[in-house]
């Protein structure tokens, strides 16, 4: 018999997070070190860290592994090592090498399903044209997968979240609301679109980032599990300034808005529910937003696109949707009308 995945994920992909409010909260309790070939390091909330080894090379260090989001082992390990990937094209960097991180149980779910999780992870690998070297791996009841990933950027060609500037437009390269398909899976619920999710979440955010890059990015994150509100936040305080969000701008797979409107709220995730709470703590939401739309821009996601803050006059440029710009104001504070 084969157990469906998602059946052993207490939170799927993203989902699993811990809150962005505690992590937020720990995090400023430690001490930011001395180091000066640190150019990025965990106090800004960036998606990757930043070692310089020489004027001219700097290592870009990430992590990023969850619990399955899907209930096919292959895609389960595409997703997580797209997702991990991620974090290095954020930074304007290039991957070049990964070790897995796997915990797993081979007596409950037996050496086949294991190996397809790998399979899927050196398929991204060798997409995006980088060599996984080894890894880890830990016995546990609930799955986990995703990669430790080295990258390499210029010094000074470093991408951060901290150098937006008023007047930038905002720019998301792909569409959300795999958090609301996962949760709509996993409650039974009928419609969610998983064939178009899972096309979301396994395609690479590199060819994005180049046209970031092209279009004169200023600042740059990855919208992953602490939802579009929860990163922009990220953004905004890091870089002092505060953001204007256009709620109907704002792509979503499709058929998630229906699923989002549903009055029970059954394909709510939990760690959508904790992302909306804490938004709501630096976010104005406009009249007339729809509750679907509120919950969009909370979404859980899971390997979600790149949120590039660029030159208004070069937006478009760009692939994706032009949802919002950088404005002065509060900084850290977000309008979403």
């Amino acid at each position: 018999m084969v157990v469906p995945l998602t059946s052993l994920s207490h939170g799927a992909g993203c989902g699993c997070k811990l809150p962005a409010a505690a992590i937020g909260a720990l995090l400023a309790r430690l001490p930011a070190g001395d180091d000066p070939n640190v150019l990025v390091g965990f106090h800004t909330s960036d998606d990757a860290g930043v070692y310089k080894l020489r004027d001219d090379l700097a290592l870009v260090h990430t992590v990023d592994f969850f619990t399955p989001i899907v209930d096919d082992p292959f895609d389960f390990g595409r997703i997580a090592a797209t997702n991990a990937l991620s974090d290095i094209y954020a930074m304007g960097a290039t991957p070049v090498s990964a070790l897995n991180l796997v915990a797993f149980s081979l007596q409950d779910l037996g050496e086949e399903v294991l190996l397809e999780i790998l399979r899927g992870g050196e398929a991204i690998a060798a997409e995006a044209h980088i060599a996984i070297l080894g890894g880890h791996s830990i016995e546990d009841a609930e799955p986990k997968f995703g990669l430790a990933v080295t990258g390499v950027v210029h010094p000074d060609e470093v991408i951060t979240n901290s150098s937006g500037r008023p007047g930038d437009a905002l720019v998301l390269t792909k569409p959300l609301g795999a958090g609301a398909v996962s949760t709509a899976i996993k409650r039974g619920l009928a419609g969610a679109p998983l064939e178009q999710a899972v096309r979301v979440m396994t395609t690479l955010n590199r060819d994005a980032a180049e046209a970031a890059r092209a279009a004169g990015v200023h600042a740059m994150t990855d919208v992953t599990g602490f939802g579009l509100l929860g990163h922009l936040g990220e953004m905004v305080v890091a870089s002092g300034l505060a953001a204007e969000i256009d709620a109907e701008a704002v792509p979503a797979i499709d058929g998630v808005l229906e699923l989002l409107a549903d009055e029970d709220l059954r394909a709510i995730a939990g760690g959508t529910r904790r992302n909306r709470a804490h938004a709501e703590q630096f976010t104005t939401f406009a009249p007339q937003v729809p509750e679907a739309r509120r919950w969009l821009v909370c979404d859980a996601m899971t390997s979600g696109g790149l949120l590039a803050a660029v030159p208004a006059d070069s937006a478009l440029e760009m692939p994706g949707a032009v949802v919002g710009r950088l404005v002065d104001g509060p900084p850290g504070t977000i309008a979403v009308r």
